[in-house]
């Protein structure tokens, strides 16, 4: 243990407190570090307090390398608790001489171990990891895009040094990316940007150190050609975009090479850029920007952000590596070689979230943001035309979104933020229409002027299609959500449009079936979208959903609700629509869930004076539903790992759960769904006389997916008051519901609530019947994508045609079971035995050889045979079986029709 100073000894034996204004440590590493970091007395207190929190728990070594770690780890906690930060993240990285990645890891099991890391300090840790995982993906962009532009030294004639090329390029990228982006995780306008920055550099850059078809582009241009409007003076309204159609050929070049679409990238250029170079002070009549003018300005950047100092990717700096053992997870293949500093991905995050953008490209190419001719005719059906309202109302959300966007973002990226704003409008018009179609089918009427002159359902539906498009342009749109450190991430949308999470919830289901082209990894945004609200969104102190419930209370009496209970074991019905959500909050409670409201009612948001009084809520009742399942299934997950030898508790602690949700609603107010959770199996582990510790719970808890340590840390108690979920637990759980806990220690314990049923998500699949055998057949998607286009299952060939034989339509069950015959009938793939006289054994699943060859049919292999003759083999012996198959039932069924 450090020695402590015979005052503080003295201070301590006389049991008086420390004093943190003017503390006196005498350890040397402690205040080497204070002395040359500037550390205030504030900080010093603070930060030596946390260490000797951590040093007595046996955590941290003895070892003088890693005490030193450990000090400097807790005077920048210390510092950015008290938001007195005196040093950058590199020059404590440098001085403690520690790798970024390692540095990551110590914070992270400090926080696991002793649980030291504040909400705060969280946050900043998490952008300071998203600018690195970024940063390092940027500059390896960089490196490779470079490599295709400029010739290698040894190759030029010219005694042109291409280094202060590379060096120039990438400090001014930093400091354009520095001054115009406020996000550290814009991966795709930091993209565009830096092509911006290179198309720069290749104009004032000699053609002969260029390469192909840079040289030739260049060659028909002027040389050292200065931008129009590089000057501060000159009105924006009178300048001329310096990217015409004369001297855009290298910028074509790079988006083409790089997979950005070209208007995006002119638009930064036009609208981020030019302003960038006239605030830096940077002309082309100067020729290429000196390095030294750029770093000197990057460096008062850098250090006003006190963070990391990008210009070292360029020394392959011992801080910046990424360690095998303490690498972030960022996608990447194997190194090529051990000099290797950076991973290089196999599909970069780069070249993913551009081809995200693509595919969004490409979905609204035929798209408009004006309503199309359909829409009109809607409109013109309805009893009060809502166009011109629709469309005022789409103009003032351009406004906001704008202005917010600019605020998140950067004040230069409005523009950027509108032309997003205006492709969401193109996929709100697109969906709207799909949903009116399906309507029009389901319901057989033209008229729906109550649902499209119902305000939610249209701000709900454009903020839907405003977050889509936002999250498209996210680097990994399934990991988007659940990150306090990206200003665009949800419910950051919530806030620009002013709707409440509970109205967003309900159109995001008929969303995502009325538009098929939304990726996989959209829809399980989506998809987490919605779990957040149910988890704790929805249950705000501003959230119509208690309102809703109170009501329904009120009407039906203080009782059970007897659908949510009686259905509990069947699946969720997922047949509703957006008028069913938003024109029919209420149903008549004899109904049967299918008809429970007539066509006319639904369609025109009346309820006929028949109808009984005594209603139910159809958005409630299938909310509830909802966070059901989701709650189960968190539990669950939580019991296989704590409660693995009490599996008879999960249904017991679910009954509590359940019924808390239900009956005692008002403790989720301002909450969050798993500290309730994890208050019932606590409760329920203490009524039981089980042995499990809040502290067991809460870390198992993290190895959940999308959780979130404030969640158990920051729990509201009281009036604004927050503490950890221990202290919920006694002070608002336990004396809640302590009467209704202790009943299930003993015998006469209430009625345990059914197991929900746990269905398949209805986002991500259809509804494929199951084959024993582990094998799922699909219905065949039409049309699909091919090499050589769009290709409809009535254009097949021969050769195509036996590769989807499985998605003909299938009569009947029975077919099902033939082919599973089949497929038990053929030659099994075995494991290859040195024994031969041992029975192999089939393998249960498919096999994949070192070739990445498909063994599962059993065919056979002739020595020295090739890949393709293999592979014809293959294909030819699947066929046969094919048709022996299909000859096998037609005589069959003529056997059957003869009888």
């Amino acid at each position: 243990m450090p020695p402590k100073s015979p005052r503080k000894q003295q201070i301590r034996s006389q049991g008086e407190p420390r004093s943190p204004d003017r503390p006196d440590f005498q350890d040397p590493d402690f205040n080497f570090l204070c002395e040359n970091l500037k550390i205030s007395d504030n900080v010093r207190g603070k930060a030596w307090n946390t260490y000797e929190k951590m040093f007595p728990s046996g955590y941290m070594m003895r070892e003088t390398a890693k005490k030193k770690e450990s000090l400097g780890l807790c005077l920048y906690i210390a510092s950015v608790d008290c938001e007195e930060m005196t040093f950058t993240f590199t020059e404590l990285l440098k001085i403690l001489r520690l790798s970024v990645n390692r540095c990551f890891r110590l914070l992270r099991e400090m926080d696991i171990n002793m649980d030291v890391l504040s909400n705060k300090v969280d946050n900043a840790i998490s952008k300071l990891k998203k600018k690195y995982e970024n940063m390092c993906l940027l500059f390896q962009k960089f490196q490779r895009t470079f490599e295709l532009i400029f010739e290698e030294q040894h190759n030029t004639r010219a005694a042109v040094d291409t280094a202060p090329i590379l060096k120039g390029t990438w400090i001014t990228f930093l400091l354009a990316r520095g001054k115009i982006l406020q996000m550290d995780d814009e991966l795709v306008i930091s993209c565009q940007l830096l092509l911006c920055v290179l198309d720069y550099f290749i104009k004032l850059s000699p053609p002969s150190i260029l390469k192909e078809p840079y040289k030739s582009a260049l060659n028909g241009l002027p040389v050292n050609t200065p931008p129009r409007s590089s000057r501060r003076s000159q009105n924006r309204n009178t300048r001329v975009s310096p990217q015409s159609e004369t001297d855009s050929k290298v910028l074509e070049f790079l988006c083409s090479q790089n997979y950005c679409p070209m208007d995006e990238v002119r638009n930064v250029y036009s609208t981020s850029f030019v302003d960038f170079l006239a605030s830096a002070g940077i002309s082309s009549n100067e020729g290429i920007p000196k390095v030294e003018s750029i770093s000197r300005q990057y460096e008062e950047l850098y250090h006003k952000h006190k963070d990391l100092d990008a210009r070292l990717f360029l020394e392959n700096d011992e801080t910046l590596k990424v360690d095998v053992q303490d690498s972030l997870d960022l996608e990447r293949t194997p190194r090529k070689d051990e000099s290797e500093v950076f991973p290089v991905p196999p599909q970069t995050p780069v070249r993913a979230a551009m081809n995200t953008v693509q595919q969004l490209m490409v979905t609204l190419s035929s798209a408009n943001d004006k309503p199309p001719d359909t829409l009109d005719s809607y409109f013109s059906n309805c009893t009060v035309n809502p166009k011109t309202k629709i469309t005022d109302r789409i103009e003032h959300f351009g406004h906001v979104f704008k202005e917010k966007f600019a605020s998140s973002v950067g004040q230069a990226c409005a523009e950027i933020g509108y032309q997003r704003y205006k492709l969401g409008v193109c996929l709100y018009y697109r969906v709207m229409e799909a949903i009116l179609k399906t309507e029009e089918e389901r319901l057989s009427v033209h008229n729906f002027s109550k649902l499209l002159n119902n305000d939610i359902f249209h701000i709900c539906l454009l903020a839907c299609a405003v977050e889509v498009v936002v999250a498209s342009y996210a680097r990994n749109a399934s990991q988007a959500y659940c990150s306090s450190g990206t200003n665009l991430s949800f419910p950051w949308i919530l806030r620009v449009f002013e709707i409440k999470a509970f109205d967003f919830y309900k159109v995001i289901e008929c969303f995502i079936k009325a538009e098929p082209s939304l990726t996989s990894n959209m829809i399980k945004y989506l998809e987490r979208c919605e779990h957040q609200i149910m988890e704790c969104l929805a249950w705000q102190s501003d959230s119509p959903l208690f309102d809703l419930i109170k009501q329904t209370r009120e009407r039906e009496g203080l009782v059970d609700h007897p659908e949510l209970v009686s259905n509990l074991q069947q699946p969720v019905q997922h047949n509703h629509t957006a008028a069913d959500l938003y024109l029919s909050p209420s149903r008549s409670s004899h109904q049967h869930p299918v008809t429970s409201v007539p066509t006319s009612s639904v369609t025109n948001g009346q309820v006929s004076s028949s109808q009984p009084v005594q209603q139910k809520s159809t958005s409630l009742s299938l909310f509830y539903k909802k966070v059901y399942l989701l709650a189960y299934k968190r539990l669950s997950s939580l019991c296989s790992s704590l409660l693995s030898d009490h599996p008879e508790l999960e249904q017991v602690i679910w009954t509590l759960l359940q019924h808390t949700l239900q009956q005692e609603y008002e403790l989720m107010r301002d909450r969050h769904l798993d500290q309730i959770m994890m208050c019932s199996m606590y409760g329920i582990c203490k009524a039981k006389n089980i042995d499990l510790r809040f502290k067991t719970i809460v870390t198992a808890y993290k190895g959940l997916t999308n959780t979130n340590q404030e969640t158990f840390k920051h729990v509201l108690i009281r009036d604004g008051q927050h503490d950890s979920i221990i202290v919920f637990y006694n002070l608002v759980f336990m004396q809640k519901l302590k009467s209704h806990i202790l009943q299930y220690g003993s015998a006469r314990h209430p009625t345990l609530s059914p197991i929900p049923h746990i269905p398949r998500s209805p986002y991500r699949f259809g509804n494929s019947p199951k084959v024993p055998g582990n094998i799922y057949v699909s219905p065949l998607k039409t049309p699909y994508k091919t090499a050589d286009g769009l290709l409809s299952p009535s254009k097949m060939t021969p050769k195509t045609s036996f590769l989807i034989s499985l998605g003909e339509t299938f009569r009947s069950p029975d077919r099902f079971q033939k082919i599973n015959q089949m497929l038990n009938s053929c030659e099994r793939p075995i494991k290859r035995s040195a024994d031969t006289g041992t029975t192999p054994k089939p393998l249960k699943k498919l096999r994949f050889d070192s070739d990445g060859q498909d063994e599962a049919d059993g065919s056979k292999h002739i020595q020295g045979e090739s890949k393709f003759q293999q592979k014809l083999a293959e294909m030819t012996s699947t066929r046969t079986r094919m048709q022996k198959q299909k000859l096998e039932e037609s005589l069959e069924s003529s056997q059957q029709e003869e009888k």
